[in-house]
C-alpha cells in the first residue's frame, strides 16, 4: 500500500443527510478521526420561541420526515408537564400505539434497505432486491402498516397532523384500527422471520465498552415514558438530563455531540442499548425470541445492533396488536383541555434511533421562550467517531474502495438520521 492514501466517499449512501467524515493515519496508527458535518444548521430552538403552545408538535415534526412522532411525543409530554397536564390512560395507549407505528416504519426500512446490503454484499436496496425480491417486498410490506398506523392515528404517514399538546385533535377510528389487525397479525410474524434472517449474517469481531444510555421503565418496554438509565448505574429522571448530559460544539461539525458527564465521554443510544438496559421489559415474543436468536446479551458489537432492532419490531407489532384489539371505542374526550401558563418542562422518550430529550419554557405569555431538542443522532456522534478509531486499524489492510464500504458500513449500524443532527456524509482518509 502506498505510505500516503485518500479515501473519499462525497455522500455517504443508505443514510439520511449529508455531510464528510475525515480520517487521518500515520502509517497504521488513526491519528485524527472527524464526523465533518458541513449543512448549515436548521435552527429549530430558534423557530419556535414565541410561537404558541399549540403550534409546537407540528413544528417539531417537521424536523424528520421517518420519525416525526419522537419529536412530536417528546414536545407534547414536556409541555405537558409545564403545564400540569395529566393525559387518560386511553390517550396514553393511543400515543403508545403512534410510537409503535413509527418503530416498525423505521426499522423495517433500515433493516431492509439501507442495513442487510452491507451483510448481503449489494450496493443498496434496489440491487438486493433484483435477486431476493422477495425479501425486499416483505420488508416493504412491514413498513406499510407502520405507515398506515400512523395514517390512522395522526392523519397522515410523514408529519401527523392529528397529534395535540393534550392528546389528538381527533381519536381514530375504532373500525379502522380493527380492519388492519390481520396486517399486523402478518406483520408480527414476518417480524420474527426477520429475526430469523439477521440473526444468520456474519458479523465482524468488533467489541466495544459502551456505555449505554436508554429511557427504562420497569412496567414496559420503553417509548413514550421511563427514567434515564445507563449501564454504568446512571438512573435519573428526565428533569436531571442536563445535569449529566451536554452537549458541546465541534469545530468540524455544525452539529453539536453530546458527552456524558462529568468526564466528557461518549455513549451509545438506540436499539442496542435499549435492549441491553431494558431485555426484562420486551414482551413475551419478543422475549422469547431474543432468547433463541443466537446473541448473548448484553451485546457490545453494534454490527449486531440490526438483529436488536429486529427484536424491536417483533415488540412493536404485539404491542401494537393487544393495544388494538381492546381498543372498543374512541374516548369521550381525545384531548385534555389547558389554559397557556407560564413554566417549564423537560421529558424524554426513545425515537427509533435513540433517546430524544426536549426542555421547553413558556413565558408569561403563554408563548414559547426557550426550547432545547437533543436529537439521537447528535447523541450518538462522539461515539460513531470513537467506533471508527478503534475500527480503521483493522481495514487499513484493504484497498481504498474495500476499506471505505466497511467505514460506510460501521457508520449505518447506528442508523444516523444527520438532518435531524445536521447533517453527513464524504470520506476522505490522508495517510502520512
Amino acid at each position: 500500500m502506498p505510505a500516503n492514501r485518500t479515501f473519499e466517499v462525497k455522500a455517504l449512501s443508505r443514510v439520511e443527510g449529508e455531510g464528510a467524515l475525515y480520517v487521518r493515519l500515520e502509517g497504521d496508527r488513526v491519528e485524527r478521526v472527524e464526523l465533518n458535518i458541513y449543512e448549515p444548521p436548521r435552527f429549530f430552538e430558534s423557530f419556535l420561541r414565541g410561537r404558541s403552545i399549540h403550534e409546537v408538535p407540528d413544528i417539531t415534526a417537521r424536523i424528520c420526515g421517518i420519525c416525526p412522532v419522537a419529536y412530536q411525543m417528546t414536545a407534547c409530554h414536556a409541555l405537558e408537564k409545564a403545564l400540569g397536564i395529566t393525559v387518560t390512560p386511553e390517550i396514553r395507549a393511543l400515543r403508545r400505539l403512534l410510537y409503535c407505528g413509527e418503530w416498525i416504519e423505521s426499522h423495517a426500512l433500515h433493516i431492509y434497505l439501507l442495513h442487510a446490503p452491507d451483510f448481503l454484499g449489494y450496493e443498496s436496496g434496489i440491487s438486493m432486491a433484483a435477486e431476493h425480491r422477495e425479501v425486499v417486498e416483505k420488508g416493504l410490506r412491514m413498513k406499510k402498516i407502520g405507515n398506515e398506523l400512523l395514517e390512522i392515528l395522526g392523519g397522515r404517514a410523514i408529519h401527523p397532523i392529528n397529534v395535540a399538546v393534550g392528546g389528538f385533535y381527533k381519536a381514530p377510528d375504532p373500525q379502522a384500527l380493527h380492519d388492519l389487525l390481520p396486517e399486523l397479525e402478518w406483520g408480527q410474524q414476518a417480524a420474527h422471520d426477520t429475526l430469523e434472517l439477521v440473526s444468520r449474517f456474519e458479523f465482524p469481531d468488533f467489541s466495544v465498552d459502551y456505555e449505554f444510555v436508554s429511557v427504562r421503565n420497569p412496567n414496559e418496554y420503553p417509548m413514550n415514558e421511563g427514567r434515564v438509565a445507563a449501564s454504568g448505574g446512571l438512573d435519573i429522571a428526565a428533569e436531571e438530563y442536563e445535569s449529566h448530559f451536554d452537549e458541546r460544539h465541534m469545530r468540524h461539525s455544525t452539529a453539536l455531540h453530546s458527552v456524558r458527564l462529568p468526564g466528557e465521554t461518549p455513549y451509545l443510544v438506540g436499539p442496542l442499548a435499549r435492549i441491553n438496559l431494558c431485555l426484562d421489559q420486551l414482551p413475551p415474543h419478543a422475549r422469547r425470541a431474543a432468547d433463541r436468536c443466537g446473541v448473548d446479551w448484553p451485546s457490545r458489537n453494534n454490527f449486531q445492533s440490526i438483529v436488536a432492532r429486529a427484536i424491536e419490531v417483533i415488540a412493536a407489532y404485539e404491542i401494537a396488536i393487544e393495544i388494538v384489539r381492546n381498543y372498543r371505542s374512541a374516548p369521550s374526550e381525545s384531548r385534555v383541555p389547558f389554559t397557556p401558563r407560564a413554566g417549564e418542562g423537560r421529558h424524554a422518550t426513545e425515537a427509533p434511533r435513540g433517546l430524544i430529550y426536549h426542555r421547553y419554557r413558556i413565558g408569561e405569555d403563554g408563548l414559547i421562550a426557550e426550547a432545547k431538542i437533543v436529537p439521537p443522532t447528535s447523541q450518538n456522534q462522539g461515539q460513531i467517531e470513537s467506533d471508527l478509531r478503534a475500527f480503521v486499524p483493522s481495514v487499513v489492510s484493504l484497498d481504498d474502495v474495500s476499506a471505505t464500504r466497511k467505514c460506510e458500513h460501521l457508520i449505518r449500524n447506528y442508523d444516523p438520521c444527520i438532518s435531524c443532527a445536521t447533517h453527513f456524509l464524504k470520506l476522505t482518509i490522508d495517510r502520512q
